[in-house]
């Protein structure tokens, strides 16, 4: 009986298979940088808000502390949007007439919150404490960036939980002293993992990596 296939179908069939191996692959890394990339995690991408609020000119112009603004930061899991009231303290007499700030003024006027755009969003199954952080050592700039460099807020990290894992796993290499947690201008020491081990034993500090940490 005579050969149904030509020699060269072994290796056009070796071929082909190699081929889509590489394929799928390349196709299952595609995706997985995909969902670590700017374009899923929205990183570095500055939010358009009700009122464009700059940090930069706050913190860095005014020289205004994390904690006047995020006032439960030091007590509850959340750190706080501030009420109007707040922004009124200071624009009620500067730039009170300022077209630009109508909106704060007919918010509170009028009684009504201003829906600001929430930027550093977890999903809801991710339990966040902002205030054990806090007392851990963990400061804002760490997972919030250079805040007082942004004139409109974006973040800096992808909030996903290889991120968190990162801390989790060796907290020696992030924390600072409790007094400089809300310092913009904090950097880290050339022997900031020495630092770290001494803090994680002054402050109590385990490395927690249980899913029940995060996931309640």
């Amino acid at each position: 009986m005579s050969q149904l296939f030509p020699s060269s179908a072994n290796a056009i069939a070796r071929g082909t298979l190699t081929v889509a191996v590489i394929l799928i692959a390349a196709s299952g890394y595609l995706v997985y940088e995909l969902g670590r990339s700017p374009y899923v995690t929205r990183a570095h991408e500055a939010r358009q808000q009700p009122i464009q609020f700059s940090h930069q000119r706050h913190v860095a112009g005014n020289g205004l502390d994390c904690r006047y603004c995020h006032t439960s930061v030091e007590q509850s899991a959340v750190a706080g949007i501030p009420p109007t009231k707040t922004c009124m303290n200071c624009h009620g007499q500067i730039l009170a007439n300022s077209p630009y700030l109508e909106p704060v003024r007919s918010s509170y006027a009028t009684d009504t919150s201003i829906q600001w755009v929430k930027v550093h969003d977890l999903p809801d199954f991710v339990y966040f404490d902002h205030s054990i952080h806090v007392k851990k050592g963990v400061g804002c700039t760490t997972c919030h960036g250079p805040v007082d460099q942004m004139p409109l807020m974006w973040s800096v990290k992808t909030l996903q939980m290889e991120w968190c894992l990162e801390c989790h796993r060796s907290p020696e290499k992030y924390l600072r002293p409790r007094e400089a947690v809300f310092r913009t201008d904090y950097t880290p020491p050339a022997d900031q993992e020495a630092l770290g081990r001494t803090l994680m034993a002054e402050y109590q500090v385990r490395r927690l990596t249980n899913c029940s940490s995060c996931h309640r």
